[in-house]
């Protein structure tokens, strides 16, 4: 069955894409099918895919706009073996013209994304550092949240708007969605505040964040310039080290949930 993760935080710089790109390499080397949908206009995720983003023939404009189709849109074989929904710049037109759209606008995404589906094990959106119609449409086609989260003062501030519009989304249209967890990003547990910060996590969102930590690493920060996960540019890196074991915990994770609504079933 396949699982449409939203990777998702208002709040710019916490290695959001960092960690789509990376833990979609990472899944990949555990032997899933995956799909990376870029939902950020900046196209970071696509540069980081090694995409040029401004020369692919779609992009997910033209994928919300329902002018192509994901089959058209999608790109495949790429360096982090997971194929790839791209956009660029011009996905801000699509966020302009949905707001100017009636009912249905927030449903794009998912209607797109409906017919390619089952051609993954799991599917991971990442969407744009803000809380707009683009992060709603994300929210709307997956069934879990995965907030990436950087451990100092503003982060748990930044963080009640972003569980405020997932509990919006969850109450008019997609009753099913859940928070997978909380993963602390550019960690340096040699940081006070950033221990203070992780300790208050713990306590406010017990059983929901990741025992994972994924550490300030050069490597981790030089690949997207060479247009590569991590895991394909120093596998032996902290930062690849770190992307591998949160991929593992997801999936462990995952199999604890499928074996507990077998039991409930």
């Amino acid at each position: 069955m396949t699982q449409t993760l939203a990777v998702a935080n208002q709040k710019g710089g916490v290695g959001k894409t960092t960690t789509c790109v990376n833990l979609a390499a990472s899944l990949v080397s555990s032997g899933r099918r995956v799909l990376l949908v870029d939902m950020d206009p900046q196209g970071n995720a696509s540069v980081g895919a090694g995409l040029e983003k401004n020369s692919v023939t779609h992009t997910n404009y033209e994928l919300l706009m329902g002018e192509a189709d994901a089959s058209a849109v999608r790109c495949t074989g790429l360096t982090g073996g997971f194929d790839l929904l791209p956009a660029n710049g011009d996905l801000t037109a699509a966020e302009v013209a949905l707001m100017g759209t009636g009912e249905g606008r927030d449903k794009r995404l998912q209607e797109a994304l409906a017919p390619i589906r089952d051609d993954y094990d799991h599917i991971l959106i990442d969407c744009p550092p803000a809380l707009n119609i683009l992060t709603v449409n994300a929210f709307v086609a997956a069934d879990r949240v995965l907030i990436p989260i950087q451990c100092e003062y503003y982060a748990l501030e930044g963080l009640s708007a972003l569980l405020n519009t997932i509990e919006r989304v969850r109450q008019t249209v997609n009753p099913t969605l859940e928070i997978e967890g909380l993963v602390r990003t550019m960690f340096d547990g040699r940081n006070n505040l950033a221990n203070q910060v992780g300790a208050q996590l713990l306590e406010h969102f017990p059983g929901q964040v990741y025992r994972t930590q994924i550490p300030r690493n050069v490597r981790l920060a030089e690949a997207p310039s060479h247009g590569l996960a991590v895991l394909q540019y120093d596998r032996a890196s902290r930062g690849a080290v770190a992307y591998r074991a949160l991929a593992s915990e997801l999936l462990r994770r995952q199999q604890a949930g499928a074996a507990t609504a077998g039991d409930t079933a």
